[in-house]
């Protein structure tokens, strides 16, 4: 592949991700010192006596149904995420549904995610589908982006020095990280 072909296809894979690596830093970052985000949770309903089989193969419809007798009118999730004694509606990179199994029965929540939770929701990939296969893509473009980077770099004669330093200090330090 020409140079300047490489070159280009490099910036502008970095410029067209940059938004990604952000929302990933930055959600990543603040996580990791203690800002996780909330969810702010509402009962809207609840079933004395109700159970739900978490293992049935109609789950779907089942939370269909517990939704629609709950008020909502036309429940808008992918698919069904069960966890311990709740049932999330995914994507939960925004507003949706759980279901709670307690002793005295079933209880639907409203749950509300902080702008933070949703970023870390989206980060984990839990987002919408849509977003999942952009993650996917991003991750190759990712990729890319840092191999072709090093390869411009070492195949710059005045740049290949300190390139090789920088990359082999980095794997070094990665490599005592894991350790």
């Amino acid at each position: 592949m020409d140079r300047r072909l490489l070159i280009k296809i490099h910036m502008y894979l970095a410029a067209f991700f940059t938004p990604a690596v952000l929302l990933i830093a930055i959600s990543g970052g603040l996580y990791l010192v203690g800002v996780k985000g909330q969810v702010e949770e509402q009962i809207l309903y609840s079933k004395a006596g109700a159970v739900i089989d978490s293992e049935s193969s109609s789950l779907q419809a089942d939370v269909d149904a517990l939704l629609r007798e709950a008020g909502v009118e036309s429940p808008d999730y992918e698919y069904v995420k069960v966890s311990g004694n709740r049932l999330y509606t995914r994507p939960t990179s925004s507003d949706h549904y759980v279901i709670e199994s307690t002793a005295a029965g079933l209880a639907v929540i409203q749950a509300s995610p902080s702008l933070q939770k949703r970023m870390i929701e989206l980060h984990k990939g839990h987002g919408p589908t849509v977003f999942k296969t952009f993650q996917k893509v991003f991750a190759v473009g990712l990729l890319f982006i840092m191999i072709s980077g090093l390869w411009l770099g070492i195949g710059n004669a005045r740049l290949r020095r300190p390139v090789l330093l920088t990359a082999t200090s980095g794997a070094a330090v990665f490599a005592l990280l894991l350790i």
